[in-house]
């Protein structure tokens, strides 16, 4: 199995490209679901997170806050840092043990990790290969103003918390900029699709020779 990040900024259209990776037969493993879960009462993020910002982010029936966790972390830096810290690293063994499974099961060649944070965290190193998806600024601040019902302001300043796009691109293997139509960004990932395959085959035959000089040696 080929271990793949797809990575990029807010709102640039990372969850539509990870849903048409899913429906070509890609497994689809979503860090902002298994942090959602992590942060579930009682978990130990839960407690560490509600020891640190107090019960004033807690819904009544002792679930997080997001929106209010969220307007805390985008404001303060030292806050997002703390958060980060505490869940990436979870969030990471979970996608370890998922891939363990999986590649005990021989179920999927390729391995598709939806993380927008993904670089900031500093786990390139972990993936076989790296997916930026990139859209033009004003294309961005407008669908994140859009998604998330808050002004233009408001809209920068979330996309300044994250690495720059033209940093992000450094990293990448393949790049799919959605920047246009839904159709255009269908063609890219599809293209992209058929190049990770060849990728599969290659990682898969470097392994059997590998394997084989082992053998040879013994």
């Amino acid at each position: 199995m080929i271990i793949v990040a797809l990575t990029g900024g807010i709102a640039s259209g990372k969850s539509i490209i990870a849903n048409i990776f899913e429906e070509l037969g890609c497994y689809v493993h979503r860090a902002d679901k298994i942090a959602h879960q992590l942060m579930e009462p009682e978990k130990p993020a839960w407690k560490k997170i509600v020891a640190h910002f107090g019960e004033k982010i807690l819904n009544k029936d002792k679930t997080i806050n997001r929106t209010k966790l969220g307007a805390i972390v985008y404001a303060k830096g030292k806050e997002r840092m703390f958060l980060n810290k505490l869940l990436h690293p979870l969030v990471l063994e979970n996608k370890k043990e998922v891939i363990h499974i999986l590649q005990k099961k021989g179920l999927y060649k390729i391995f598709i990790s939806e993380a927008a944070l993904t670089l900031e965290a500093g786990f390139a190193q972990f993936f076989d290969k790296i997916i930026v998806v990139y859209c033009k600024r004003e294309v961005q601040i407008k669908r994140l103003m859009e998604r998330d019902q808050i002004n233009r302001g408001e809209a920068i300043k979330k996309i300044k918390t994250q690495m720059l796009p033209e940093e992000k691109l450094k990293y990448a293997d393949y790049v799919i900029d959605s920047s246009g139509s839904l159709k255009k960004t269908v063609e890219q990932t599809e293209r992209v699709f058929r190049s990770l395959m060849l990728d599969y085959e290659l990682k898969r035959n470097a392994v059997k020779r590998k394997m084989q000089n082992g053998n040879s040696m013994n």
